[in-house]
């Protein structure tokens, strides 16, 4: 048999092969990274994921745009222990308008644990303020599945550079400041604001710097961020990447986003807009928009 016609066999076979074992790689990597799906038809679109510091083991998800005011707290299988309502913006239909990101850290009282949901998504920057609700962690709200009524501390936030659209809530525990991070421009803001609010005061957000990510829109706008227990990383994400930092010095958060990051493991979802650090600092779970999503866990190397 000629050299051509070896070839003309055997180079087919080794296609295959090629595919084969690379999507047999791609399953068996996929398998490994999921926990669990969300087990709920009333998670469709998930937006954010927080680790509680009060249950271990438990994460708190929420819907964005068309959810009323609540949230969720799930296991990283994805079952539901409890849903957890506030009362939102009495001049809003439903209470919010489109919840995009939730975290957790601290708050005015050493020592405690809140939950932070951001109403900050603004599709066509028209609303005249965004809002984020503070709610102190119980431990009474994981006893059994369960409806929780948690009592919120509304703060207003304003631009000072007129409205736009984010995904992105974070808390500092070093500095002790909320952080915002635009979504749908080339270069996103990164914006902050102290923690020490009273109920329904109206802040203006204090611009730190842009963050310019190589990328086409719109898979390069930023859907989710989260900075780590003890603050020392930070995590954004975009539809096709996930970008990681290690803070030096203690130094302020949006300088530490100035330096170029690491890009970590990624499985692409079908509208992946939520991450989360794990409460060691060790990993982090992303989830996705969509009924019965799956939920991916990656550890952080060198961790």
């Amino acid at each position: 048999m000629s050299s051509a016609k070896k070839i003309k066999i055997i180079l087919p076979i080794v296609i295959i092969l090629f595919f084969g074992a690379y999507a047999e790689h791609k399953y068996t990597q996929q398998k490994l990274n999921i926990t669990g799906r969300l087990q709920d038809k009333i998670m469709d679109e998930i937006s954010g994921i927080a680790a509680s510091a009060v249950h271990d083991g438990i994460y708190y998800v929420e819907n964005d745009s068309g959810d009323t005011s609540r949230y969720f707290a799930i296991t990283p299988e994805g079952k539901i222990k409890a849903t957890i309502y506030y009362k939102g913006d009495s001049k809003i239909q439903l209470g919010v308008h489109d919840c995009e990101d939730i975290a957790v850290g601290i708050g005015p009282v050493k020592g405690k644990s809140y939950v932070y949901v951001g109403d900050i998504g603004d599709n066509r920057a028209q609303y005249p303020y965004i809002t984020v609700y503070r709610m102190e962690e119980q431990k009474t709200w994981i006893t059994k599945d369960s409806l929780i009524h948690a009592d919120a501390v509304p703060i207003h936030f304003k631009y000072p550079d007129g409205p736009r659209d984010a995904e992105s809530l974070m808390i500092d525990p070093i500095e002790k400041l909320i952080y915002i991070v635009s979504k749908r421009t080339d270069s996103v803001t990164v914006y902050t604001s102290p923690l020490n609010f009273k109920a329904n005061d109206t802040v203006m957000l204090t611009k730190r710097c842009k963050l310019y990510f190589n990328g086409f829109r719109p898979f390069k706008w930023i859907t989710a961020g989260d900075i780590s227990r003890d603050g020392q990383q930070v995590l954004l994400k975009d539809y096709v990447k996930v970008y990681y930092w290690k803070r030096q010095n203690n130094e302020p958060i949006w300088k530490t986003m100035q330096r170029k990051p690491t890009e970590l493991p990624y499985q692409q979802e079908k509208q992946g807009e939520a991450i989360g650090f794990t409460l060691d600092g060790k990993g982090y779970y992303t989830t996705s928009e969509g009924v019965f999503a799956p939920i991916y866990y990656y550890t952080i190397p060198g961790n």
